[in-house]
């Protein structure tokens, strides 16, 4: 016996509905709703969990580790309404759809968790101390040089990841606050180091022996922006020893509370 025709197209539609569903499921796990719930997380969850998501107690949301099981739908459920009687509360300004973009990010973060090598914090600590000489432009809780970053806090701010593509690729991303200046006098000296202060007149540099210097733009043979001092460290160090420079700095949280 044939078929209605009108039952034929249900079924059709049906399963062109859940082929369509499964596309958009597979795309809130590789596509740009990612990007949207890594971007939800750094502006609802880092701010207490940390750019790493483990500053909490027993919580190390980066990789998946929580106080008990939860299902994609608890969590999201534990996004929009928080957990009564916790220091977790509600985020009334997050929708349900960007409450599950946020889970699919978080779970994307377990998924790579095995890619990487662990390092060893103490390890890392002689790296920068030694052999990566660090110190010679960076300061780390009072000691070091000033000409870089303090990096006491870091691991407030940046998250592995980025500190990783920083340790690799320090060109990729410069903050305004640590571009390096170099001037040359008609006399033909050169001096770089860090941007203080310019204007139409006038420039101020931290040279690399860290001394404040102060030069006429009209006496100048030239001046503008050059690399940062930092080189890469792609080539000097090995794997396990960029995951030990990265994990030593992931442990730089002061300030935070515990």
């Amino acid at each position: 016996m044939q078929k209605p025709i009108h039952l034929i197209f249900c079924l059709a539609l049906t399963a062109m509905l859940l082929l369509t569903a499964r596309a958009v499921e597979a795309q809130h796990e590789t596509g740009a709703d990612l990007v949207s719930g890594a971007r939800a997380f750094q502006d609802y969850c880092a701010n207490c969990h940390g750019p790493d998501g483990d500053l909490i107690n027993e919580v190390d949301l980066g990789h998946n580790n929580f106080r008990q099981p939860y299902s994609d739908e608890d969590l999201a459920g534990i996004i929009l309404n928080g957990i009564p009687d916790t220091p977790m509360p509600p985020t009334p300004r997050v929708t349900a759809e960007q409450a599950m973009m946020l889970v699919a990010y978080l779970r994307s973060l377990g998924e790579d968790d095995g890619s990487s090598l662990a390092g060893d914090p103490e390890q890392g600590r002689n790296l920068f101390e030694g052999k990566g000489q660090c110190l010679d432009c960076h300061m780390v809780n009072g000691s070091g040089s000033v000409l870089g970053p303090d990096l006491s806090s870091i691991a407030l701010v940046r998250s592995a990841a980025a500190l990783e593509a920083s340790l690799l690729e320090p060109d990729s991303e410069v903050q305004p606050t640590s571009r390096f200046y170099t001037v040359r006098t008609r006399s033909g000296q050169t001096v770089s180091g860090r941007l203080l202060n310019h204007d139409a007149f006038s420039i101020q540099i931290l040279d690399t022996d860290q001394r404040l210097r102060s030069f006429e733009k009209n006496q100048l043979a030239s001046f503008g922006f050059s690399s940062p001092g930092m080189p890469s460290l792609a080539d000097d160090f090995s794997a396990q020893e960029i995951a030990d420079l990265v994990a030593f700095l992931a442990s730089l949280r002061r300030g935070a509370a515990q």
